[in-house]
Protein backbone atom coordinates (compact mmCIF):
# COMPACT_ATOMS: atom_id res chain seq x y z
CA UNK A 1 0.00 0.00 0.00
CA UNK A 2 2.91 2.62 0.75
CA UNK A 3 4.81 1.05 -2.17
CA UNK A 4 1.43 2.39 -4.36
CA UNK A 5 1.05 5.90 -2.50
CA UNK A 6 4.56 6.83 -3.22
CA UNK A 7 4.25 5.81 -6.73
CA UNK A 8 1.14 7.53 -7.78
CA UNK A 9 3.28 10.45 -5.51
CA UNK A 10 6.02 10.59 -7.81
CA UNK A 11 3.54 10.63 -10.96
CA UNK A 12 1.63 13.38 -9.87
CA UNK A 13 4.91 15.48 -9.10
CA UNK A 14 5.72 14.09 -13.10
CA UNK A 15 2.50 15.44 -14.27
CA UNK A 16 3.48 18.98 -12.84
CA UNK A 17 4.56 21.22 -15.57
CA UNK A 18 7.77 22.17 -15.69
CA UNK A 19 7.56 26.08 -15.99
CA UNK A 20 5.23 25.95 -12.62
CA UNK A 21 8.56 24.05 -11.14
CA UNK A 22 10.84 26.96 -12.47
CA UNK A 23 8.12 29.98 -10.67
CA UNK A 24 8.18 27.48 -7.46
CA UNK A 25 11.85 27.62 -7.43
CA UNK A 26 11.81 31.44 -8.45
CA UNK A 27 9.78 32.22 -5.52
CA UNK A 28 11.52 30.19 -2.96
CA UNK A 29 14.41 32.43 -4.43
CA UNK A 30 13.06 35.48 -3.72
CA UNK A 31 13.51 35.35 0.33
CA UNK A 32 12.88 39.30 0.65
CA UNK A 33 8.99 38.14 0.34
CA UNK A 34 8.67 41.06 -2.06
CA UNK A 35 6.56 40.85 -5.67
CA UNK A 36 9.10 40.27 -8.65
CA UNK A 37 8.50 43.36 -11.06
CA UNK A 38 7.40 42.54 -14.82
CA UNK A 39 10.50 44.42 -16.46
CA UNK A 40 13.22 42.53 -14.37
CA UNK A 41 15.17 41.66 -17.91
CA UNK A 42 19.19 41.32 -18.48
CA UNK A 43 19.86 44.94 -19.93
CA UNK A 44 18.36 47.00 -17.30
CA UNK A 45 21.67 48.49 -16.27
CA UNK A 46 24.34 49.75 -18.56
CA UNK A 47 27.43 48.67 -17.44
CA UNK A 48 25.96 47.71 -14.05
CA UNK A 49 25.91 51.10 -13.28
CA UNK A 50 23.16 53.67 -15.07
CA UNK A 51 19.31 52.29 -15.35
CA UNK A 52 18.14 52.40 -18.85
CA UNK A 53 14.28 51.43 -18.03
CA UNK A 54 13.04 53.31 -15.80
CA UNK A 55 12.04 56.83 -14.33
CA UNK A 56 15.54 57.70 -14.53
CA UNK A 57 15.33 57.69 -18.36
CA UNK A 58 15.46 61.57 -20.18
CA UNK A 59 15.61 60.14 -23.86
CA UNK A 60 17.78 62.87 -24.53
CA UNK A 61 21.58 62.74 -24.30
CA UNK A 62 23.89 66.01 -23.71
CA UNK A 63 23.39 69.19 -22.88
CA UNK A 64 20.31 71.53 -23.77
CA UNK A 65 20.05 75.09 -22.14
CA UNK A 66 16.48 75.80 -22.79
CA UNK A 67 15.42 72.03 -21.91
CA UNK A 68 17.80 72.26 -18.45
CA UNK A 69 16.37 75.75 -16.96
CA UNK A 70 12.80 74.79 -17.74
CA UNK A 71 13.28 71.17 -16.30
CA UNK A 72 14.97 72.34 -13.13
CA UNK A 73 13.26 75.06 -12.69
CA UNK A 74 9.70 72.74 -13.17
CA UNK A 75 11.31 70.24 -10.44
CA UNK A 76 9.32 67.41 -9.42
CA UNK A 77 6.44 68.84 -7.25
CA UNK A 78 4.65 72.40 -6.75
CA UNK A 79 6.40 73.41 -3.66
CA UNK A 80 9.83 72.72 -5.04
CA UNK A 81 8.98 75.00 -7.85
CA UNK A 82 7.75 78.00 -5.73
CA UNK A 83 10.73 77.74 -3.92
CA UNK A 84 13.11 78.29 -7.31
CA UNK A 85 11.04 81.64 -7.53
CA UNK A 86 13.99 83.18 -4.49
CA UNK A 87 16.39 82.54 -6.94
CA UNK A 88 16.33 85.58 -7.67
CA UNK A 89 17.59 86.39 -4.18
CA UNK A 90 20.90 84.44 -4.57
CA UNK A 91 22.72 86.99 -6.29
CA UNK A 92 22.23 89.79 -4.36
CA UNK A 93 23.22 87.59 -1.46
CA UNK A 94 26.60 87.47 -2.94
CA UNK A 95 27.14 91.16 -4.02
CA UNK A 96 25.95 92.15 -0.45
CA UNK A 97 28.70 90.08 1.14
CA UNK A 98 31.59 92.18 0.00
CA UNK A 99 29.61 95.50 -1.03
CA UNK A 100 28.54 96.08 2.02
CA UNK A 101 30.18 93.83 4.49
CA UNK A 102 29.66 95.95 7.16
CA UNK A 103 25.34 95.19 7.18
CA UNK A 104 25.82 92.00 8.95
CA UNK A 105 21.96 91.32 9.65
CA UNK A 106 21.11 92.51 6.23
CA UNK A 107 23.75 89.73 4.64
CA UNK A 108 22.61 86.76 7.23
CA UNK A 109 19.07 87.50 5.79
CA UNK A 110 19.78 87.30 2.61
CA UNK A 111 22.19 84.30 2.67
CA UNK A 112 19.85 82.25 4.55
CA UNK A 113 17.15 82.85 2.20
CA UNK A 114 19.10 82.09 -0.85
CA UNK A 115 19.86 78.85 0.64
CA UNK A 116 16.81 77.58 0.46
CA UNK A 117 16.84 77.83 -3.50
CA UNK A 118 20.66 76.64 -4.04
CA UNK A 119 19.63 73.46 -1.90
CA UNK A 120 16.56 72.79 -3.97
CA UNK A 121 18.10 72.34 -7.22
CA UNK A 122 21.25 70.42 -5.40
CA UNK A 123 18.49 68.26 -3.97
CA UNK A 124 16.73 68.42 -7.52
CA UNK A 125 20.05 67.38 -9.69
CA UNK A 126 20.97 64.94 -7.01
CA UNK A 127 17.49 63.07 -7.24
CA UNK A 128 17.81 63.15 -11.29
CA UNK A 129 20.92 61.79 -10.85
CA UNK A 130 19.59 59.00 -7.98
CA UNK A 131 17.26 57.80 -11.10
CA UNK A 132 19.71 57.16 -13.59
CA UNK A 133 21.42 54.76 -11.11
CA UNK A 134 20.59 51.28 -8.86
CA UNK A 135 18.09 52.27 -6.43
CA UNK A 136 20.11 51.75 -3.15
CA UNK A 137 22.89 53.34 -4.24
CA UNK A 138 21.03 56.30 -5.88
CA UNK A 139 19.61 57.12 -2.62
CA UNK A 140 22.44 56.88 -0.82
CA UNK A 141 24.51 59.42 -2.81
CA UNK A 142 21.89 61.83 -3.45
CA UNK A 143 21.66 61.71 1.04
CA UNK A 144 25.45 62.25 0.71
CA UNK A 145 24.96 65.49 -1.15
CA UNK A 146 22.42 66.82 0.39
CA UNK A 147 24.53 66.33 3.40
CA UNK A 148 27.68 67.91 1.80
CA UNK A 149 26.01 71.06 2.81
CA UNK A 150 25.84 70.56 6.00
CA UNK A 151 29.87 69.49 6.08
CA UNK A 152 30.97 72.18 4.46
CA UNK A 153 29.41 74.42 6.98
CA UNK A 154 30.73 72.62 9.97
CA UNK A 155 34.39 72.79 8.03
CA UNK A 156 33.64 77.10 8.02
CA UNK A 157 32.63 76.89 11.60
CA UNK A 158 35.85 74.85 12.29
CA UNK A 159 37.87 77.44 10.90
CA UNK A 160 36.50 80.68 11.90
CA UNK A 161 36.77 79.07 15.21
CA UNK A 162 40.27 78.06 14.59
CA UNK A 163 41.59 81.58 13.35
CA UNK A 164 39.83 83.39 15.85
CA UNK A 165 40.75 82.21 19.36
CA UNK A 166 37.92 84.76 21.37
CA UNK A 167 35.43 83.33 19.09
CA UNK A 168 33.88 80.07 20.54
CA UNK A 169 31.82 78.95 17.73
CA UNK A 170 32.11 75.13 19.31
CA UNK A 171 28.23 75.21 20.72
CA UNK A 172 26.75 75.70 17.41
CA UNK A 173 28.44 73.23 15.71
CA UNK A 174 27.41 70.64 18.39
CA UNK A 175 23.99 72.11 18.14
CA UNK A 176 23.59 71.68 14.44
CA UNK A 177 24.90 67.85 15.12
CA UNK A 178 22.05 67.23 17.21
CA UNK A 179 19.83 70.26 15.27
CA UNK A 180 20.02 68.41 12.04
CA UNK A 181 19.33 64.80 13.39
CA UNK A 182 16.29 66.22 14.96
CA UNK A 183 14.90 68.30 12.28
CA UNK A 184 15.16 64.89 10.03
CA UNK A 185 13.44 62.10 12.90
CA UNK A 186 10.79 64.61 14.26
CA UNK A 187 9.91 67.43 11.28
CA UNK A 188 10.60 65.95 8.62
CA UNK A 189 9.42 62.09 9.12
CA UNK A 190 6.55 63.84 10.90
CA UNK A 191 5.76 65.84 8.03
CA UNK A 192 5.80 63.07 5.97
CA UNK A 193 3.62 60.61 8.45
CA UNK A 194 1.11 63.63 8.63
CA UNK A 195 0.75 64.33 4.86
CA UNK A 196 0.43 60.64 3.95
CA UNK A 197 -1.64 59.93 6.18
CA UNK A 198 -3.92 62.84 5.25
CA UNK A 199 -5.77 60.81 2.23
CA UNK A 200 -5.05 57.34 3.46
CA UNK A 201 -6.07 55.71 6.89
CA UNK A 202 -2.75 54.65 7.03
CA UNK A 203 0.90 53.69 5.14
CA UNK A 204 2.61 50.34 5.28
CA UNK A 205 6.46 50.38 5.04
CA UNK A 206 8.96 47.35 4.70
CA UNK A 207 10.65 46.55 8.10
CA UNK A 208 14.17 46.61 6.79
CA UNK A 209 13.99 49.86 6.09
CA UNK A 210 12.33 50.61 9.41
CA UNK A 211 14.56 48.48 12.06
CA UNK A 212 17.70 48.88 10.37
CA UNK A 213 17.10 52.50 10.62
CA UNK A 214 16.34 53.00 14.22
CA UNK A 215 18.63 50.36 15.45
CA UNK A 216 21.57 52.42 13.60
CA UNK A 217 19.95 55.60 15.11
CA UNK A 218 19.63 54.17 18.56
CA UNK A 219 23.53 53.24 18.72
CA UNK A 220 24.53 56.26 17.16
CA UNK A 221 22.37 58.16 19.87
CA UNK A 222 23.81 56.75 22.83
CA UNK A 223 27.87 56.77 20.99
CA UNK A 224 27.33 60.64 20.74
CA UNK A 225 25.55 60.42 24.42
CA UNK A 226 28.76 58.36 26.23
CA UNK A 227 31.29 61.65 26.29
CA UNK A 228 28.56 63.87 27.68
CA UNK A 229 27.28 61.30 30.32
CA UNK A 230 30.79 60.86 31.27
CA UNK A 231 31.98 64.19 31.76
CA UNK A 232 28.42 65.01 33.69
CA UNK A 233 29.22 62.34 36.14
CA UNK A 234 32.75 63.10 37.01
CA UNK A 235 32.58 67.07 36.82
CA UNK A 236 31.52 67.33 40.77
CA UNK A 237 34.32 64.96 41.62
CA UNK A 238 37.25 66.90 40.76
CA UNK A 239 40.08 67.44 43.52
CA UNK A 240 43.29 68.59 43.68
CA UNK A 241 44.39 64.91 42.20
CA UNK A 242 42.04 64.95 39.60
CA UNK A 243 41.07 68.21 38.35
CA UNK A 244 39.19 69.91 35.72
CA UNK A 245 41.39 70.17 33.08
CA UNK A 246 42.42 66.41 33.35
CA UNK A 247 38.71 65.86 33.21
CA UNK A 248 38.42 67.77 30.10
CA UNK A 249 41.87 66.04 28.45
CA UNK A 250 40.24 62.78 29.14
CA UNK A 251 36.49 63.62 27.43
CA UNK A 252 38.25 64.77 24.28
CA UNK A 253 40.04 61.98 24.06
CA UNK A 254 37.13 59.65 24.67
CA UNK A 255 35.38 61.93 22.01
CA UNK A 256 38.26 61.39 19.53
CA UNK A 257 37.75 57.40 19.65
CA UNK A 258 34.30 57.66 19.73
CA UNK A 259 34.67 59.43 16.55
CA UNK A 260 37.00 56.95 15.28
CA UNK A 261 34.55 54.04 16.44
CA UNK A 262 31.40 55.66 14.63
CA UNK A 263 33.13 55.89 11.45
CA UNK A 264 33.88 52.53 11.42
CA UNK A 265 29.45 52.01 12.01
CA UNK A 266 29.06 54.22 9.00
CA UNK A 267 31.13 52.19 6.55
CA UNK A 268 29.39 49.12 7.92
CA UNK A 269 25.99 50.64 7.40
CA UNK A 270 27.17 51.43 3.52
CA UNK A 271 27.97 48.10 3.32
CA UNK A 272 24.76 46.64 4.42
CA UNK A 273 23.38 48.68 1.77
CA UNK A 274 25.43 48.06 -0.77
CA UNK A 275 26.96 45.00 -0.84
CA UNK A 276 25.30 42.44 1.60
CA UNK A 277 21.34 43.41 1.25
CA UNK A 278 21.70 45.81 -1.75
CA UNK A 279 19.35 43.75 -3.76
CA UNK A 280 16.46 43.53 -0.95
CA UNK A 281 16.85 47.16 -0.55
CA UNK A 282 16.59 47.68 -4.69
CA UNK A 283 13.53 45.60 -4.82
CA UNK A 284 11.67 47.73 -2.28
CA UNK A 285 11.96 51.05 -3.77
CA UNK A 286 11.21 49.84 -7.32
CA UNK A 287 8.13 48.39 -5.90
CA UNK A 288 7.59 51.87 -3.71
CA UNK A 289 8.23 53.55 -6.44
CA UNK A 290 5.48 51.30 -8.89
CA UNK A 291 3.33 52.18 -6.44
CA UNK A 292 3.40 55.74 -6.72
CA UNK A 293 0.21 57.79 -6.95
CA UNK A 294 2.20 59.86 -9.70
CA UNK A 295 4.24 56.74 -11.08
CA UNK A 296 2.85 57.27 -15.37
CA UNK A 297 2.88 60.90 -14.97
CA UNK A 298 7.05 60.55 -13.47
CA UNK A 299 7.28 58.23 -16.00
CA UNK A 300 6.64 60.51 -18.67
CA UNK A 301 7.75 63.83 -17.27
CA UNK A 302 10.89 65.24 -19.05
CA UNK A 303 13.89 64.63 -17.28
CA UNK A 304 17.58 66.02 -17.35
CA UNK A 305 20.14 63.88 -18.83
CA UNK A 306 23.30 62.74 -17.31
CA UNK A 307 25.30 65.24 -18.19
CA UNK A 308 22.31 67.94 -17.16
CA UNK A 309 22.35 66.50 -14.10
CA UNK A 310 25.55 66.78 -12.97
CA UNK A 311 25.90 70.38 -14.51
CA UNK A 312 22.68 71.43 -11.92
CA UNK A 313 24.80 69.63 -9.69
CA UNK A 314 28.11 71.58 -9.95
CA UNK A 315 26.28 74.78 -10.14
CA UNK A 316 24.14 74.31 -7.10
CA UNK A 317 26.56 72.74 -4.84
CA UNK A 318 28.96 76.15 -5.53
CA UNK A 319 25.88 78.43 -4.71
CA UNK A 320 25.02 76.36 -1.59
CA UNK A 321 28.96 76.51 0.06
CA UNK A 322 29.21 80.07 -0.97
CA UNK A 323 25.98 81.05 0.69
CA UNK A 324 27.34 78.92 3.78
CA UNK A 325 30.37 80.83 4.21
CA UNK A 326 28.78 83.80 4.06
CA UNK A 327 26.24 82.47 5.95
CA UNK A 328 28.12 81.12 8.91
CA UNK A 329 30.34 84.43 8.84
CA UNK A 330 27.70 86.81 9.88
CA UNK A 331 26.54 83.89 13.04
CA UNK A 332 28.63 85.64 15.51
CA UNK A 333 27.18 89.29 14.98
CA UNK A 334 23.57 87.48 15.26
CA UNK A 335 24.31 85.85 18.31
CA UNK A 336 25.38 89.14 19.41
CA UNK A 337 21.98 90.71 19.34
CA UNK A 338 20.50 88.01 21.69
CA UNK A 339 19.92 84.77 19.63
CA UNK A 340 21.47 82.12 21.96
CA UNK A 341 23.79 79.77 20.19
CA UNK A 342 22.04 76.84 21.01
CA UNK A 343 18.93 78.21 18.73
CA UNK A 344 20.95 78.73 16.13
CA UNK A 345 22.59 75.81 16.03
CA UNK A 346 19.71 73.47 16.94
CA UNK A 347 16.62 75.21 15.01
CA UNK A 348 18.09 77.70 12.21
CA UNK A 349 21.06 76.42 10.60
CA UNK A 350 19.35 72.79 10.56
CA UNK A 351 16.01 73.79 9.04
CA UNK A 352 17.73 75.72 6.44
CA UNK A 353 20.23 73.26 5.09
CA UNK A 354 17.98 70.63 5.52
CA UNK A 355 14.84 72.28 3.28
CA UNK A 356 15.61 70.78 0.43
CA UNK A 357 15.81 67.01 1.47
CA UNK A 358 12.31 67.52 3.70
CA UNK A 359 10.28 68.94 0.19
CA UNK A 360 11.98 65.69 -1.30
CA UNK A 361 10.78 63.19 1.31
CA UNK A 362 7.13 65.18 2.13
CA UNK A 363 6.63 64.81 -1.75
CA UNK A 364 7.65 61.33 -1.79
CA UNK A 365 5.17 60.52 1.48
CA UNK A 366 2.65 62.07 -0.42
CA UNK A 367 2.89 60.01 -3.18
CA UNK A 368 2.73 57.22 -1.48
CA UNK A 369 6.55 56.53 -1.66
CA UNK A 370 6.54 55.87 1.85
CA UNK A 371 9.99 53.73 1.52
CA UNK A 372 11.52 56.81 -0.10
CA UNK A 373 10.15 59.15 1.99
CA UNK A 374 12.02 56.84 5.17
CA UNK A 375 15.35 56.38 3.14
CA UNK A 376 15.64 60.47 3.04
CA UNK A 377 14.62 60.83 6.94
CA UNK A 378 16.30 58.50 8.56
CA UNK A 379 19.38 58.02 6.23
CA UNK A 380 20.75 61.90 6.37
CA UNK A 381 20.20 61.66 10.50
CA UNK A 382 22.70 58.02 10.38
CA UNK A 383 25.08 60.19 7.98
CA UNK A 384 25.00 63.08 10.15
CA UNK A 385 25.62 60.87 13.35
CA UNK A 386 27.65 58.54 12.41
CA UNK A 387 29.81 60.40 9.70
CA UNK A 388 29.69 64.38 9.81
CA UNK A 389 29.98 64.37 13.35
CA UNK A 390 32.88 62.28 14.07
CA UNK A 391 34.20 64.38 11.11
CA UNK A 392 34.15 67.52 12.51
CA UNK A 393 35.75 66.13 15.79
CA UNK A 394 38.41 64.13 13.50
CA UNK A 395 39.50 67.64 11.93
CA UNK A 396 39.06 69.64 15.16
CA UNK A 397 41.55 67.41 16.28
CA UNK A 398 44.10 67.35 13.43
CA UNK A 399 44.27 71.32 13.79
CA UNK A 400 44.85 70.78 16.90
CA UNK A 401 42.22 72.87 18.18
CA UNK A 402 42.30 73.16 22.08
CA UNK A 403 45.80 72.54 22.24
CA UNK A 404 48.20 75.54 22.46
CA UNK A 405 45.34 77.91 23.44
CA UNK A 406 44.43 77.89 20.09
CA UNK A 407 40.51 77.98 21.03
CA UNK A 408 38.08 75.43 22.41
CA UNK A 409 38.67 71.61 21.11
CA UNK A 410 35.77 70.23 19.17
CA UNK A 411 34.76 67.05 20.81
CA UNK A 412 31.10 65.47 21.65
CA UNK A 413 30.56 66.69 25.38
CA UNK A 414 27.08 68.20 24.42
CA UNK A 415 24.69 70.37 26.55
CA UNK A 416 22.96 67.46 28.64
CA UNK A 417 19.62 69.45 27.97
CA UNK A 418 19.93 68.34 24.24
CA UNK A 419 21.38 64.89 24.34
CA UNK A 420 18.64 63.94 26.14
CA UNK A 421 16.20 65.79 23.32
CA UNK A 422 18.09 63.68 20.75
CA UNK A 423 18.09 60.23 22.75
CA UNK A 424 14.21 60.09 23.77
CA UNK A 425 13.53 61.54 20.05
CA UNK A 426 15.18 58.49 18.72
CA UNK A 427 12.99 56.16 21.40
CA UNK A 428 10.17 58.01 20.44
CA UNK A 429 10.61 57.57 16.37
CA UNK A 430 11.67 54.13 17.23
CA UNK A 431 8.52 53.12 18.80
CA UNK A 432 6.25 54.38 15.86
CA UNK A 433 8.21 52.26 13.55
CA UNK A 434 8.06 49.42 15.47
CA UNK A 435 4.57 48.34 13.72
CA UNK A 436 5.76 49.08 10.06
CA UNK A 437 2.82 51.52 9.57
CA UNK A 438 2.18 55.16 9.79
CA UNK A 439 -0.49 57.65 9.84
CA UNK A 440 -1.32 61.36 10.31
CA UNK A 441 -1.96 61.35 14.22
CA UNK A 442 1.60 60.15 14.64
CA UNK A 443 3.01 62.45 12.21
CA UNK A 444 1.34 65.38 13.82
CA UNK A 445 2.68 64.42 17.61
CA UNK A 446 5.98 64.28 15.85
CA UNK A 447 5.67 67.94 14.61
CA UNK A 448 4.80 69.09 17.88
CA UNK A 449 7.30 67.64 19.62
CA UNK A 450 9.23 69.45 17.52
CA UNK A 451 7.69 72.56 17.84
CA UNK A 452 8.01 72.66 21.82
CA UNK A 453 11.74 72.00 21.38
CA UNK A 454 12.22 75.28 19.05
CA UNK A 455 10.24 77.33 21.94
CA UNK A 456 12.28 75.58 24.88
CA UNK A 457 15.65 76.45 22.87
CA UNK A 458 14.52 80.01 22.12
CA UNK A 459 15.12 80.70 25.93
CA UNK A 460 17.65 78.09 26.37
CA UNK A 461 21.05 80.97 27.93
CA UNK A 462 23.86 81.17 25.81
CA UNK A 463 26.97 78.92 26.57
CA UNK A 464 28.82 81.77 28.30
CA UNK A 465 26.09 82.51 30.48
CA UNK A 466 25.01 78.52 31.26
CA UNK A 467 26.38 75.64 30.54
CA UNK A 468 26.60 71.85 31.80
CA UNK A 469 29.28 70.57 29.51
CA UNK A 470 31.73 73.34 30.51
CA UNK A 471 33.67 74.66 34.11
Amino acid sequence: MTSLSADRSRQSWADVPQESLEMEEQGERNHSGLPMLDDEHPNRYVLGILRVNSAGESGRTGFHPLHFFRVTFKSVCTSSMIVNILWPVVLPAIVMHFARPDLHVVVFILNYIAMVPAANVLGFSGSELAKKLPKTFGVLLETTISCGVELVLFMVLLHNNKNNPNLDLIPVIQAAILGSILANLLLCLGMCFFVGGLKRTEQAFHEAIGEVGSGLLLVAGFGLLIPTAFFTALKGSTTARFTIAELKDATTKISQATSVILLVAFLAFITFNLLSHNSIFDDILEIDEHNSKDHKKEASRTKLTFLEAVIALAISLTFVCMCAVFLVQEIEYIVELGVSDNFMGLILVPLVEKAAEHLTAVDEAWDNQINFALFHCLAPSIQTALLNAPLAVIVGWGQGQGTGGEGSPMTLNFEIFMVVLLVLSILVVGNFLRDGKSNWLEGFLCVLVYIIIAVTTWYYPSVKLASTNSA
